[in-house]
């Protein structure tokens, strides 16, 4: 059954594009937004995506892929 519009709760995940080493990009990478703040900022995000990265690679056979940079959607470059 479908969930009526507006009902997932906001804020509970913060969005990142991240760029590879081969310049390929995967855009709107979900990370929990309680993993990120305080004195690290947005560096646990990294940590994060990389783990997601390499369970990814384990299940379809391909290599993993290290990562060049990350930003979070919608912020304003520095």
């Amino acid at each position: 059954m479908p969930k009526k519009p507006g009902t997932n709760p906001k804020g509970e995940f913060a969005f990142f594009n991240v760029i590879y080493e081969d310049d390929s990009q995967r855009s709107n990478r979900r990370v929990p937004s309680e993993l990120l703040g305080g004195l690290d900022g947005d560096e646990p995000a990294r940590a994060f995506i990389a783990e997601q990265d390499r369970e990814i690679a384990e299940k379809s056979g391909r290599p993993v892929l290290e990562i060049k940079t990350i930003s979070r959607v919608g912020a304003k470059k520095k």
